[in-house]
């Protein structure tokens, strides 16, 4: 017996246009970070959108995007992973709880990683900017719900993406706005956070999919062979 008992996270249906979204986001995140490598001002683009500054925002939507950026800090962020999981193991998704963790773990992990080679500062040479982390945190968490969500209701190949890009979208100009608002980051670095998420995301979930179908195929392999 091989079957798959568990569902994927990552459906068969989306593979192939996730994984071309997550190619071109990975592209992105590049070209952005070549861009910004080394700068500690805002760029072209940068300016065009707004002028990041520690009170671009006031009450009542300061503290609006507070809130938000408590999300993405590591008190917030674990309550998030906590409540996702749990919710995970009380649907009896054991794998996509699986990916919460990996997903958040695997994008927070490259957008750190990103930051320290891309070497770009904001408010002084200690704050690392590019990619905004908490951007691509909360992005990675809609997108694992997404997926879920998705895996569930299978609404079909179109609506499925767009479920799943529409949550990604979300979660990532909330975030996004509200690191801009407040001050700590530029409006390119959520843009690599968002695309960090959108890159690492599907590679993830797929890489669960592999560990997991795997591990299914081997204990069936020794059930079989317990019987003979």
């Amino acid at each position: 017996m091989t079957g798959r008992p568990a569902p994927a996270v990552l459906p068969p249906s989306l593979r192939v246009r996730l994984g071309l979204i997550a190619a071109f986001a990975a592209l992105v995140v590049v070209v952005l970070g070549v861009l910004s490598a080394g700068h500690s001002e805002p760029g072209r683009v940068d300016r065009w959108i707004i002028q990041p500054t520690a009170d671009s925002v006031q009450p009542p939507w300061r503290y609006v995007a507070l809130a938000t950026d408590f999300l993405g800090e590591p008190a917030g962020a674990a309550a998030l992973v906590v409540a996702a999981v749990t919710g995970c193991l009380l649907l009896r998704r054991p794998r996509a709880a699986v990916l919460v963790v990996a997903g958040a773990g695997m994008t927070v992990g490259t957008a750190t990683l990103l930051k320290h080679l891309v070497g770009r500062t904001i408010h002084g040479d200690g704050n690392l900017s590019y990619p905004s982390g908490h951007t691509a945190f909360f992005t990675a968490l809609a997108l694992v719900v997404a997926l879920l969500a998705t895996g569930r209701l299978g609404l079909g190949r179109t609506a499925d993406t767009s479920v799943v890009l529409a949550a990604g979208l979300v979660a990532g100009a909330a975030m996004g706005w509200a690191q801009v608002a407040l001050g700590a980051h530029y409006p390119t670095d959520v843009l690599g956070g968002w695309c960090t998420a959108l890159s690492v995301t599907p590679a993830t979930a797929w890489l669960v999919d592999r560990m997991a179908d795997r591990l299914v195929d081997r204990m069936a392999d020794a059930g079989r062979r317990e019987l003979r």
